[in-house]
């Protein structure tokens, strides 16, 4: 699988011959915006992990440039098919559903939920997605709660992208602990530096993973890796 980071939480990840834009925000990212295009946003499904204005951002440019199928829990999903996105795909906590890319599972994450308007978003979410590739967990915004344990022994994880900006989320040194109840292989970093609240010292932020026995990567803008 290839992912390639976009900003904030927004990756575009290949797998199983899908391309799959998490958490779509570039045009409000001020270290993104004259960077990433609406073409390097091109993909066959958004995963948005909850209604916030910094997760869903792009939803609407990037379904009139390419259509591709949102996925999200019920509330998102259906406030943007209201907005004229056709093609969605309604969720919840605990559901899963097969995707060309393999079998997605939604799972809790630790965070609130409103849409751009300040309407009700539903319950914040991380996704689980289990390809023939492998395992990735995206956490979307949240604390360091203790199912993260259970996610561990429930699924074989090769990549996690666990926020690590603090503020709003975990910081880096409860991401390290989520990261070693995960088991994950590969760990990469995302909520951080897009605004002064959130901005980390990478050096200590990898310094943290380290006593926790496990590797923190921090991406640069459009930046790809390959798993």
């Amino acid at each position: 699988m290839t992912i390639q980071y976009l900003g904030h939480a927004c990756f575009l990840v290949e797998v199983n011959n899908c391309k799959i834009l998490f958490d779509p925000f570039v045009s409000g990212n001020p270290l993104a915006a004259d960077k990433v295009s609406l073409e390097d946003m091109r993909c066959d499904y958004m995963l948005a992990s909850h209604g916030h204005q910094d997760h869903v951002a792009e939803v609407m440019s990037v379904y009139q440039h390419c259509e591709a199928e949102l996925v999200a829990v019920f509330e998102v999903s259906r406030w943007f098919a209201q907005k004229g996105v056709k093609r969605v795909t309604s969720m919840n906590i605990g559901g899963s559903a097969q995707f060309d890319f393999g079998k997605l599972t939604l799972v809790p994450a630790a965070h609130s939920s409103s849409m751009p308007d300040g309407s009700y978003g539903g319950g914040a979410a991380g996704f689980v997605l289990q390809t023939p590739e492998g395992t990735l967990y995206f956490a979307g915004d949240t604390g360091l709660f203790v199912d993260m344990q259970y996610f561990g022994e429930r699924y074989d994880i090769d990549v996690a992208f666990l926020p690590v900006g603090g503020h709003y989320t975990m910081d880096a040194a409860d991401a390290a602990i989520a990261a070693r109840w995960l088991k994950a292989k590969h760990v990469i970093g995302m909520h951080y530096d897009t605004f002064e609240p959130i901005r980390i010292d990478k050096q200590q932020a990898r310094a943290a993973f380290e006593a926790e026995g496990q590797k923190l990567h921090l991406l640069s803008i459009k930046e790809k890796v390959s798993f």
